[in-house]
């Protein structure tokens, strides 16, 4: 007799839709790089740390709407985390794979053994072909028809990355392509600067945008909602949103850490910007889910909103049958690093987006502009993230011991309209600042009153 299996529910994950990687030749890791509803079912696949590793079990997953899995014949095992729809062609391009709508699968076979971590539209020929980032600086062409890839860029030449790149992303809008590389390793911290870069190409010559580490970078296609491109990184001071607008360039904006255990290159994986309800976006960035606006005003970005905390890694996420739904990399033995992690295995989350504000416990973070930096008198820092944390103190000190004096200033309404709110003086090179509970503003930031080397740091809980 034929039972129906049971299919069992644990907090929004399915123990059935677990993928895993064998024990031998060496265990590596198994994570869910990239999800896309696509012809009628939802598709995800998978990365390996490398591919000299146990990689059998893992690769190209199909669920249908009865939450059945199967591993299409087609897939390739790889390091894989890249997801575009071609809309021309009307193609889902995931990992090395082009899948129709008709949910047929075939494969860019020049690509499969490259570490692909991004899409990209093309500049000129957007009909045609798009962009494949590899997370070694591989920088390829390819024909979404016959699927032939042509090799056009080493970014570490192009971008003077010393060694140890780890490029995440690419975006292509307003005429550029926009890449991210977020190689940071414990040497980094001390010298305030990694081999991570931001950059973009116009077609003609690359741009080195910022020189620290970049996460992923996206926007939204949209002539009524705003065409801004949005790239997330860190330092070791805070968080950055760097955002493109056309009016005025590439602004920088600061956010606060919710965690440190995603600052290394390695546990970077993958911050991201997702639409997961109709124009409404969620960001993902250094440990905390925020509400992200689809749209912008006044050559500005305001409505950031802080929404908890978390420690997951989420590879990607996305809506699919009403629900939201998260990737994940959930064990990571590589190469036994852990002796006390087994299996390499991964799973996914279902839920709604109202579950996120009960994800973590309320917002907090630490963070700030400054961090050993060195400040001209009268120059303003970069904006930090004020709304939606419930307590807020900042601490700052400089490394003169005279007296200094700061004065924070405050976006009231998100648009680069500031007020000043208090000036705050140093003894013996620091000072700390309490802000009422219950203040807040969009945006803080601080001018110095005097030249020098300074630390600011703001404490959210």
């Amino acid at each position: 007799m034929n039972k129906k299996r049971e299919r069992i529910n644990i907090g929004g994950t399915f123990p059935h839709l677990a993928v895993k990687a064998k024990h031998a030749p060496q265990r590596t890791e198994t994570g869910i790089g990239a999800l896309m509803p696509w012809a009628d079912k939802l598709w995800f696949i998978t990365y390996v740390a490398s591919k000299k590793g146990s990689g059998d079990g893992t690769g190209l997953f199909v669920i249908d709407d009865q939450l059945n899995m199967t591993r299409h014949p087609e897939s390739r095992v790889g390091t894989y985390a890249n997801r575009i729809i071609h809309k021309e062609s009307n193609q889902l391009i995931i990992g090395p794979h082009a899948i129709d709508t008709e949910g047929n699968v075939r494969t860019f076979e020049d690509l499969v053994d490259v570490r692909l971590t991004a899409t990209a539209r093309h500049l000129t020929d957007p009909a045609h072909k798009v962009y494949f980032l590899g997370m070694e600086g591989e920088f390829y062409e390819a024909d979404v028809h016959t699927l032939k890839a042509t090799f056009l860029f080493d970014l570490n030449k192009e971008l003077d990355v010393p060694a140890e790149p780890h490029f995440k992303d690419a975006y292509t809008d307003h005429g550029r392509v926009v890449v991210a590389n977020n190689t940071y390793y414990p040497k980094d911290f001390d010298r305030g600067e990694s081999a991570g870069r931001l950059a973009e190409w116009d077609g003609k010559a690359w741009k080195i945008l910022a020189r620290t580490q970049f996460n992923t970078v996206t926007g939204r296609y949209s002539s009524t909602l705003g065409r801004a491109i949005y790239a997330v990184g860190q330092n070791r001071a805070s968080a950055l949103l760097h955002v493109y607008l056309p009016e005025t360039g590439w602004k920088v904006y600061c956010l606060p850490k919710g965690t440190h255990t995603q600052d290394h290159a390695w546990t970077t994986e993958w911050p991201r910007i997702r639409e997961v309800e109709s124009e409404r976006w969620l960001m993902d960035a250094s440990g905390l889910f925020y509400e992200m606006p689809a749209m912008s005003y006044g050559n500005a970005i305001r409505g950031i909103v802080p929404i908890c905390r978390h420690l997951r890694i989420i590879g990607d996420y996305c809506s699919w049958n009403g629900l939201l739904v998260m990737a994940g990399d959930q064990t990571t033995p590589i190469n036994d690093s852990n002796p006390f992690v087994g299996q390499p295995q991964a799973n996914l989350w279902f839920g709604k987006t109202d579950d996120l504000w009960h994800f973590g416990g309320k917002p907090a973070g630490i963070g700030g502009p400054w961090w050993d930096t060195a400040v001209e008198a009268k120059q303003p820092s970069e904006p930090f993230l004020m709304a939606g944390f419930e307590h807020k103190c900042v601490h700052i000190s400089h490394a003169s011991s005279a007296p200094g004096r700061f004065t924070i200033e405050l976006d009231i309404q998100g648009i680069g309209h500031w007020h000043r709110y208090a000036d705050i003086e140093t003894r013996d090179g620091y000072a700390c600042h309490v802000f009422p509970t219950g203040l807040s503003a969009h945006w803080v930031r601080l001018v110095p009153h005097q030249s020098g080397t300074a630390t600011a740091q703001f404490f959210y809980t």
